[in-house]
Parts: C-alpha cells; structure tokens; sequence
C-alpha cells in the first residue's frame, strides 16, 4: 500500500505539461520532416506552465519539442524576458537554447551574447563564446557566465571586465548577485581607477557601497606609492585604506620601503600610517638604513614654492614627509641614532629628530635639543646640533673628549664626519698627545670652534676667537674636573645591529 502511495506520488511529481498552441496565422504539415511534425507561421504563441513563448515562425514536434524562428521571445515568471532569433526548446526537459541577437531581460539587468543555454527548471541560464550585461551603473563582460534568475546569482569566467564610472575591474572569475551588489572574485584581479590600481587574486566587492576587502598577494598602487599586505580593506567612497599582515608600502622614486603588522591609508590627504614592528629602510648604494618607531607616517605636504606680486595665485610645490613617533632608532653600519620623533623630508632629503636625540657616528656621540641631518644620494652630507649641543668622544674606557656649544655644524665626507663648526658658547675638553703618548688635557672656552676629525678621532681644534684655555696634567684634574656639565655617555642605548632598533 504505501509502495504503491509512494509511485503514485512519484509519476505526479514528475508529469511533465505538454507545450499548447495558443495561435498561429497558419499551420500545416511537413512530410520531409515527419508526418506529425506540425509548421506553424505567423504571430505563434506556444505557453508551458508560466512560461509564453512567441514567434514568426515554428516547427513543433510529437516528442514535446519545438524549434523557433524570428523575432523569439520567452516570458516567464513575472520579470524574466528573453529574445534571440532562433530557439530550440525540449519541453520534457525544459530546456531551451537561443542563437543570434540574444537578450535576456530581468528587473534592472540585461545580458546580450550570440549563444544562450536555458533551463526553465532550474531558472539557471549559461553562455559561452562571450556575453555583456548592462544594468543602471554597472557594465560587466566575459566569455563564460551563468545566471540564476531567482537568487539573482551571476558567475562569471575568462576575461571578466566590470565597468563602473569611477572604476574598471578586470579577473579570469567572477560572482555577482545583483540584489546584494557585491561581487566575489578568484584569481589575477585588477581594479583601476584614476586614483590608484588595486591587485588582488582573492576578495570581494560590494558595488554599492564602494566597499572591498582583498587578500592573496594584495596592493593599492598609486603614482607615489605601493602597499601590499595579506589582507587589504578599502573604502573607495571614503578614501580609506587598511593593510593588516606583512604590510609593505614601497617609494620607488626614494628607494625606501616601509613594513610593518599594519596600515592605514587616507587616500584624500594621501597619508598612510603603519603601526606593529614599523621599519624604514632606505637603500643607498653602499649601505641602508634601518628605522624603527612605534607609529611612521608619510604624508604629502603641500609647500608655496614663490609668490608672484600683484598676483592671487601662488605656485606650490607638493613633497613627501616622513613622520617617526615614539621610541624611534635607526642603524647604519657608519651612523646610529634615537629620539622620540622625526621627520624626513624627501624633497631636501632633511630628517629633523625631536626630544632627547642622539647620533652616533665612529666613536663620537652627538645630541642636543634638536638635530637636523641633509642627506644626498644616499650619503650624509652635513649636520646641525641646535641649542645644547654636545659631542662626546671615547678617548677611552674611561677618558672622553667634549665639545660643548650652544649650536654645532658637522660636515661629512664619503658618510665620515671630518669637520665641526661651534657657534656660541663654546667649551672643550680635550686629551693632548704627543704622537701615542698622553701629555695632559686641554681645557679651553671660546666662542667660536672648528674641530677637525682623522681616522674616526679628533685631530685638531682651531679657536677661531682668543680662547681661554689651559693645559693640565691628568692628575691635577679631579673626575667632575674631566667632564663638562651634563655630560651624560649614552652608550649603553647605541643599537649596534639591525635587531637593536626594536629594542626600547
């Protein structure tokens, strides 16, 4: 009994509706096609369950099938429309196949192709050999695509373009859903704008909101500059950008490459932000340059270049700046330093630091309220100790030569500081010898210094105003008689490796 129930169920379920007729202006037989193969011409109306079909011209077949030509039009449901020139559709399987001037309709959306594959039960449609939809702001091509009209879910492959006014995306696989307006992607994908170019070979895109998130070999790449990272966000409305993991942003035209755990991007003001183990390098031809800091930020400044007179409009030039914020140090196999914060110019290639600096360079140490160093072509060129300045040299483990002045200048050659300028206030102690040997310690006060550098050590001091100096055996001078007030040697906080930078 319930086996029975259970065939009866079954053969209801699958009953398949044969294809009416509704009208045609003529019908008639066909004996070379059969003798129950029916022709029908003129304004031909076919329906199957929620499905109309029309057209010019039709041959209908005993076996529920039907071939269709000219002007062929399916309707079904309450909004899909679909037209081509010639249909062949198995009314059995209910399945339907359109060639030539292919355009199917549904709500906002229109897809055209020459070859069109459609399955009246499943509501999935399928094209190959190229198609393009068009909906109200957005344009989308391929060679291959399926549709599933009722969820609205598109798939597209091979040579996928998606055009929108403020972008073109191109990828070998695309998902769209055209209720939700976001768009899935596998593979190569390129997103280009006039701002920027986006890469990625995975993530998705909601199209309505301009929002995206990328992953697997992700970068925004602009005129200035690349970020990478594992996974990228971005905000195309807001201008927004954020990297998370193994963040890279890359300035080409400065030879400096910037990584850290992860980056904000403001597109608008053209600042990023990296933050988690941030580290600069600048590669020059003989050495690079290491910079750690909790937060580094470069940003375009916008400077005025010249003002003209009698005339509103100023030129403007925009530069790049480099910010380092909080426990900043930097290594170089010929230059060390820290600070709080810094800046870099790279327009004038200037780096200022800021709060409690120090350099190092050799065996001398530098600090004073701010310093300034001018760089070109990857090589130190020269060097400003402003306010407070002193320079510490290690005569030995426990004997320093300082230089002590309201300002210092310090000029380098081939990346070694050879000379120093004192400007105000200046103070010496100085360790004299005669060739090898100790002879006393030189005391002097004099405005101003030049102070001459040899083989990383002093070499000669020239007081270019009458100095007040004496020279005194060592052991007339008692310890706080050897060192010039807030003397203060730092060298316990000198990063001697890269990996010293990250240590605070």
């Amino acid at each position: 009994m319930l086996i029975c129930l259970f065939n009866v169920i079954c053969s209801y379920s699958q009953k398949v509706n044969k294809i009416k007729l509704e009208h045609a202006n003529s019908l008639e037989g066909n004996p070379k096609l059969g003798k129950d193969v029916k022709l029908l011409k003129g304004a031909v109306h076919f329906s199957q369950d929620n499905m109309q079909m029309y057209c010019d011209s039709a041959l209908l077949y005993p076996n529920n099938s039907l071939d269709a030509f000219g002007n062929v039009h399916i309707h079904q449901g309450d909004t899909l429309q679909m037209y081509g020139d010639i249909l062949k559709y198995n009314g059995n399987t209910r399945k339907a196949e359109l060639q030539k001037n292919i355009r199917l309709s549904d709500k906002d959306m229109t897809l055209t192709t020459n070859s069109l594959f459609y399955d009246l039960k499943t509501n999935v449609a399928s094209y190959s050999g190229g198609g393009k939809i068009i909906s109200k702001e957005t344009n989308l091509s391929s060679e291959y695509g399926y549709y599933h009209s009722v969820s609205k879910d598109f798939s597209f492959k091979k040579n996928v373009v998606l055009t929108q006014p403020q972008y073109v995306m191109n990828c070998d696989t695309l998902l769209y859903n055209t209720h939700s307006k976001i768009a899935y992607f596998l593979g190569p994908t390129t997103i280009k704008s006039s701002k920027n170019l986006v890469y990625c070979e995975n993530g998705w895109y909601d199209t309505h909101k301009d929002i995206s998130r990328f992953s697997r070999n992700a970068y925004i790449l602009t005129p200035q500059q690349k970020l990478q990272g594992d996974s990228l966000f971005y905000d195309r409305k807001k201008g927004y950008g954020k990297a998370i993991r193994h963040v890279r942003i890359i300035d080409t035209t400065q030879n400096i490459i910037i990584t850290g755990n992860q980056a904000e991007y403001f597109e608008n003001e053209d600042v990023s932000v990296i933050t988690g183990r941030a580290l600069l390098n600048q590669i020059s031809d003989k050495d690079t340059l290491f910079l750690h800091a909790d937060t580094l930020k470069t940003s375009l400044e916008i400077s005025h270049a010249s003002e003209i007179l009698n005339q509103e409009q100023k030129d403007t030039v925009q530069h790049r700046i480099l910010f380092a914020y909080h426990h900043v140090k930097f290594f170089k196999h010929d230059l060390q330093g820290k600070c709080d914060s810094l800046s870099y110019s790279y327009r004038d290639s200037i780096m200022k630091l800021y709060k409690e600096p120090v350099l190092w360079s050799d065996k001398n140490q530098l600090t004073a309220e701010k310093i300034e160093l001018k760089t070109g072509k990857g090589q130190l060129q020269t060097m400003g100790l402003i306010n407070t300045a002193f320079i510490i040299s290690e005569e030995d483990t426990l004997r320093y030569n300082q230089i002590k002045g309201k300002n210092m200048y310090g000029f380098f050659k081939d990346n070694k500081l050879h000379k120093i300028r004192v400007e105000g206030n200046g103070q010496t102690i100085y360790y004299a010898k005669d060739k090898e040997k100790l002879v006393g310690v030189n005391k002097a006060d004099c405005s101003d210094i030049l102070i001459y550098i040899k083989e990383k050590e002093l070499n000669k001091i020239v007081f270019i105003n009458k100095p007040d100096a004496t020279l005194f055996p060592i052991s007339e001078l008692s310890p706080s008689e050897l060192l010039l007030k807030d003397f203060i040697w730092k060298g316990k906080e000198r990063p001697l490796t890269v990996n010293d930078i990250f240590v605070h």
